[in-house]
């Protein structure tokens, strides 16, 4: 995906510009040119960039120079973003809106609005993004500024598209090209339908993908964005790669190849040579592919493409068993497994380390409160001290009070020490089921999962060199699918000892996804319903219970009541900041106070789970009257 900036210039003429800046006087000219400079140093020298950009910020805002305000906060920003260092950025931007605030310019305003929304897109602080975007959104609407209402809604596209929401993705796709479309302005418009075709293409409507491709290649062949070019052709090879067409997929993968060697993109190159990797094995050139696999994976290892590098080991493991060697394949299945988790083990690192922050945060606030009520208490109480020295039974009543208080606090502390207590020893017990739920799923799918897959490929590849009776064929068959059964029903409870969907996607994709496996899988018909679900970016530790309960609850309902529908109901509120969580079935039901003399470990676990995250839960049941559970979990 490639990021949009709002405006290009390119170092022709740099010193033309320099010259001029000698005689420059000090005015708005002078702030362009200095803009000018830095944008062509940007590619070979992002100091020396920032640097011409500070001198135009800072005489910019000496003259009052609005304009060239908004041209100076806008590149600083992207060089900000070019350098990885969103957060870095984010006083700038803060300053921006500030600067355009105090000046009553509502344009620059809105386009300050709508950068620190990018600011927090880049730093994947997707809420502050949307609010940001949506915010800028309406400034442009209210100024009828049609060209930058469609910039900015396909900065929406690139954050829907981040969050994998990507129909959300197309809606504001499509809002920009019809913004920008009456602009007449090709630069913009290439991104915009680059992004757009992205999100069919994630989608799997290929025909929509490869027309928004078109679009988005004419438009950068008419701009010159050499970037949109190479990824346009690119992913168009890759769409004919998918459906097959082979002959179409190498046409437009050299082509990618040779745009890449002309723009000098090492990422391009390795792209093109993966696809090309992927069309001869596809081809069973086998030589061929493994020629532009080395070409693909010399340039991976230099500059360390990450994503590229799993990518080129699922390919170069299915070309080993491919060529009938099982054990190299094997030893690039386990080198790409083993890849896949450290890639998803940073993401929660990085997850968990956002929480811890927060968290530490927070705790830091509650004891500045804390330090503050102390004080504002000991002021209190000099004071009451200092007024009662004429009163002596006044005094003595004011300490019988006071010391009573102290004890009743005393109370207090000692409870909640318990209450933390307590709370301490449910997080363990927890934490440690979920750190063995992980464990368990990884030595499954690496260990046993790996070695399944192993065999079952070595048996296909066998197949193909034994000359069996027909009787020996059906039973090598009867073993190959009973292998696949096997291979799938790992995966199974692999997945639901370690739901990768809550980690990736969140509580609401998870929960839809584990009601369609069990109404799968089971006799149990079972319906999920969600309501202001889709955005809600929830703890780790709320996400991972309120799966877990439905999780626990439904497999009681498939234990125990007899149920033949089963309904899971997901709604987050945001006045009340509640996630409200409801499963309900049809079955035999019980009596509620069964629970209480129950010796199970089953509703202990719910229970504990749910008032660890200071949630509660409404149990509602009778004989022959089915069960709801009622969970509410504060956000």
């Amino acid at each position: 995906m490639i990021s949009i900036t709002l405006f290009s210039q390119s170092k022709a003429g740099r010193d033309q510009l320099l010259a001029r800046l000698k005689t420059a006087k000090e005015d708005s000219n002078k702030v362009n040119i200095l803009i000018a400079i830095g944008k062509s140093y940007e590619e070979e020298n992002k100091t020396t960039a920032e640097k011409y950009y500070l001198l135009a910020g800072t005489l910019g805002k000496k003259i009052g120079y609005n304009n060239g305000m908004q041209d100076f906060y806008a590149f600083y920003l992207d060089l900000y973003a070019h350098q990885g260092k969103p957060e870095s950025a984010l006083p700038i931007a803060k300053e921006a809106v500030a600067w355009f605030q105090e000046n009553k310019d509502s344009l620059g305003l809105a386009k300050a609005i709508m950068n620190i929304g990018t600011v927090y897109l880049q730093a994947g602080d997707y809420e502050n993004a949307a609010a940001n975007f949506e915010k800028g959104r309406a400034l442009f609407a209210k100024l009828g500024n049609t060209f930058f209402e469609g910039q900015i809604y396909d900065r929406m596209q690139l954050l829907a598209t981040d969050m994998h929401q990507y129909k959300k993705g197309v809606e504001y796709g499509l809002k920009a090209v019809r913004k920008l479309e009456n602009q007449n302005r090709p630069q913009p418009l290439s991104y915009a339908y680059h992004n757009l075709a992205y999100n069919y293409l994630k989608l799997g409507q290929f025909p929509e993908a490869r027309k928004n491709f078109d679009k988005a290649l004419s438009y950068a062949v008419k701009s010159n964005e050499k970037p949109v070019e190479l990824m346009g052709t690119l992913n168009i090879a890759y769409i004919y790669l998918l459906e097959g067409n082979l002959d179409k997929a190498k046409s437009f993968a050299d082509k990618g190849l040779d745009l890449s060697k002309q723009f000098g993109s090492e990422e391009g190159m390795s792209h093109a040579y993966w696809g090309i990797g992927e069309i001869y094995l596809n081809k069973k050139d086998y030589k061929t592919a493994e020629k532009y696999g080395d070409s693909a994976n010399v340039l991976i290892k230099k500059n360390n493409f990450r994503e590229q590098k799993l990518r080129q080991l699922l390919f170069q493991s299915k070309l080993a068993y491919a060529m009938q060697n099982p054990e190299k394949g094997n030893e690039y299945s386990k080198d790409y497994e083993a890849f896949r988790d450290s890639l998803l083990n940073e993401n929660l690192q990085k997850i968990t380390t956002d929480f811890e922050k927060k968290y530490e945060s927070a705790q830091k606030d509650s004891q500045i409160k804390e330090q503050a009520a102390k004080l504002k208490n000991r002021s209190l109480l000099n004071y009451i001290f200092a007024a009662m020295v004429a009163a002596i039974l006044l005094i003595a009543f004011l300490i019988y009070r006071n010391l009573k208080h102290r004890h009743t606090i005393q109370k207090q502390k000692i409870t909640e020490l318990e209450t933390e207590k307590q709370l301490a020893a449910t997080e363990a017990v927890l934490r440690g089921e979920e750190q063995e739920r992980s464990r368990l799923a990884k030595d499954l799918h690496d260990g046993l999962g790996g070695m399944l897959s192993g065999v079952k490929l070595s048996f296909s590849a066998m197949k193909e060199n034994l000359i069996m009776t027909s009787e020996n064929a059906e039973a090598f068959e009867r073993s190959i699918h009973q292998l696949d059964n096997s291979i799938r029903e790992m995966r199974r409870v692999a997945h639901n000892m370690l739901p990768e969907n809550l980690l990736k996607y969140g509580l609401d994709n998870a929960l839809r996804e584990f009601c369609i496996e069990l109404g799968r899988t089971t006799s149990l018909e079972t319906s999920y319903q969600s309501i202001d679900m889709e955005h809600q970016p929830f703890s780790q530790e709320i996400s991972v219970t309120g799966y877990r309960v439905v999780q626990e609850l439904a497999n009681n309902v498939l234990k125990h009541s007899g149920a033949k529908h089963l309904l899971v109901q997901a709604h987050f509120s945001d006045e009340e900041k509640m996630l409200h969580i409801t499963v309900e079935d049809d079955g035999k039901g019980f009596e509620e106070v069964i629970l209480s003399s129950s010796e199970g470990i089953g509703w202990k676990n719910i229970r504990n789970r749910v008032q660890f995250v200071k949630g509660k839960i409404d149990l509602n049941s009778g004989i022959g009257k089915g069960t709801s559970v009622l969970i509410e979990i504060p956000v």
